[in-house]
């Protein structure tokens, strides 16, 4: 074999070797013993690169008018009824819930009777039900996103009502575990019919080319293009009030201006018990906490993030990504790239090896950083380049080990070497 040959095999070889490495690292990271002593990754598990835009570089957003948020706080039913036929009083375009009413049998008839006589005096209502995986479904498919039933209110509190599934993407498995929301599912199928996310019905009952454009897209998951949040007293995110909200009791006193709710979307929803609440229920950590890395606060309601979704629909201001496939093809070749240049650095300039490699290595991983916040930062693009950034780190190291260890084990003289004591 000529020596060029052997040189670009062993630049193919050598590649081969990290990615091979990189696996067994993700592997080994899976590890509960792995994960018990290692906080600085846990503490940065939650991030992403592009939360830095979200939380330090963009600019402040105008106020979305087109969509308010109303806090139904700890109101019976009887309660939100009345909140609902005062809202009607001032022609909202679309009304929304962001809660359901999942049992069958009236607990307080009266105050069902009044909430169902405001529900179907609505013209328009969207209330949310969610997708739901049997017993046999998930020990079938377990970790998979397929669902085959449906939570919906109880029908006494459900007529002519539209129903679409509020489920957003969150690690979490219980309401009080760390919930960081970033991207929701625009439709999903269940026993062959197709559902609308609670955001994308909600678009499309106001507009519904804005909702044709969302799905025409045929993304599976859509990344959440943040706007802002409601008035936040306890400073928790970086941007000022970016909706209008009304708390439980402004409503029913009538506290607001009639354009404010007149032809616009309205999302009633759990917000606390009032605005001065400290409460986790249906709260979620954003890309906006102002803490964008550790354990912090959650700084968004539900209801609030839904509202983001909206507004991301209905001004068709998306996020773009390449698929995993592009991903892992861009992280080959630029872990090939550096392999090449450091195996010339291997058999030219062997002093210099560690100090070179290292230094290269942190430039890149800079320069990629700075790459990936300003793409999505000026054209809202998320670039993927995990793979290409583990590459980078790994390719250094890895050849050593390449050239030091897996190459001399295919050797009879070196392998020999390794066990024969060196006297001088």
């Amino acid at each position: 074999m000529s020596k060029w040959k052997k040189i670009w095999l062993d630049n193919v070889l050598g590649t081969a070797f990290i990615f091979a490495l990189m696996g067994g690292i993700v592997g080994l990271g899976n590890l509960p013993i792995f994960n018990a002593f290692d906080p600085i990754g846990q503490a940065l598990s939650d991030m992403e690169m592009t939360d830095l835009v979200f939380s330090q570089l963009r600019e402040e957003p105008e106020i979305d008018t087109n969509v308010v948020v109303i806090n139904i706080g700890n109101l019976p039913r009887s309660g939100i009824g009345h909140q609902l036929n005062i809202i009607n009083q001032y022609h909202p375009a679309v009304v929304a819930f962001d809660f359901d009413f999942l049992d069958l049998h009236p607990e307080d008839p009266e105050g069902d009777s009044i909430l169902a006589s405001a529900i179907s005096n609505t013209k328009k209502l969207v209330m949310i039900s969610k997708l739901l995986q049997t017993d046999s479904l998930f020990e079938a498919s377990p970790g998979i996103d397929l669902y085959d039933s449906m939570s919906f209110s109880a029908p006494y509190l459900s007529q002519g009502v539209t129903f679409a599934f509020a489920n957003l993407e969150t690690e979490a498995e219980y309401q009080d575990d760390f919930k960081a929301c970033r991207a929701f599912p625009p439709q999903r199928d269940v026993n062959g019919k197709l559902y609308n996310a609670f955001a994308l019905e909600i678009a499309n009952q106001y507009n519904p080319k804005t909702a044709e454009k969302l799905i025409s897209r045929g993304k599976d998951w859509e990344t959440i293009n943040y706007r802002g949040n409601v008035v936040d007293f306890f400073g928790r995110t970086n941007y000022p009030t970016s909706y209008y909200a009304l708390d439980w009791d402004q409503v029913l006193n009538e506290e607001f201006a009639p354009e404010m709710i007149k032809d616009k979307i309205v999302i009633f929803g759990f917000l606390g018990e009032s605005f001065f609440d400290t409460s986790w229920d249906d709260k979620f950590f954003t890309p906006l906490n102002k803490n964008y890395a550790g354990k912090t606060n959650p700084d968004m309601y539900g209801a609030v993030i839904h509202a983001n979704i909206v507004s991301m629909i209905l001004k068709g201001d998306y996020v773009d990504t390449w698929n995993e496939s592009i991903g892992f093809i861009v992280g080959f070749l630029v872990c090939f790239l550096n392999v090449v240049f450091f195996s010339w650095i291997y058999r030219h300039l062997p002093r210099w090896y560690d100090g070179l490699t290292k230094i290269m290595q942190i430039i890149e991983l800079a320069i990629l950083v700075a790459f990936m916040i300003y793409a999505f930062h000026l054209f809202n693009f998320k670039l993927n380049l995990t793979v290409a950034m583990a590459g980078i780190a790994l390719a250094g190291d890895g050849l050593e080990v390449y050239y030091g260890v897996v190459k001399n084990l295919f050797r009879k003289e070196s392998r020999r070497q390794l066990f024969t004591i060196q006297r001088d």
